[in-house]
């Protein structure tokens, strides 16, 4: 009887990259759905923020001095009213903010910043988002008058 020869079988060298490969782009899927999901508490952030500025610049803006309607072509703000009034939206929204009226009385600005928690980028210590609004409301006497 002859002896069966006997192969032997090389090890294969890329054995198991395969699950290497997974591991890294699973990895990297992960950091771009996080990256998304936390891009968009940052976008949310900013409209709240735009949206309680201009709902404060427009409660602002209602408050009228009376006496700059009749006779005059200039309308300005009652200065202390409009303040209360933005401050008032503000704090009714929970979001801090801060109120500036023009020199001329015809304009108000208000700024408003929050805060949102992040949801992945926290795991890598950025807990929470800031986001700033802006927003200004102009008063016209009349829609033909020119705006400054």
């Amino acid at each position: 009887m002859t002896a069966q020869p006997r192969h032997v079988r090389q090890p294969d060298r890329e054995a198991g990259s395969i699950s290497v490969f997974v591991a890294v782009a699973s990895l990297g899927l992960l950091v771009l759905i996080g990256l998304v999901v936390d891009g968009g508490v940052k976008i949310r952030a900013a409209q709240r923020a735009d949206t309680v500025a201009a709902e404060a610049a427009r409660a602002a803006g209602q408050q009228v001095a009376l006496s700059t309607v009749v006779g005059t072509q200039t309308v300005r703000v009652d200065r202390q009213a409009a303040v209360n009034a933005a401050n008032a939206y503000l704090a009714a929204a929970g979001l801090p903010g801060t109120v500036q009226i023009s020199p001329d009385g015809t304009a108000v600005e208000v700024t408003v910043t929050t805060t949102a928690p992040t949801v992945f980028v926290s795991l890598i210590g950025i807990p929470s988002v800031t986001a700033t609004g802006y927003s200004e409301a102009r008063l016209i006497h009349r829609i033909s008058a020119e705006q400054p």
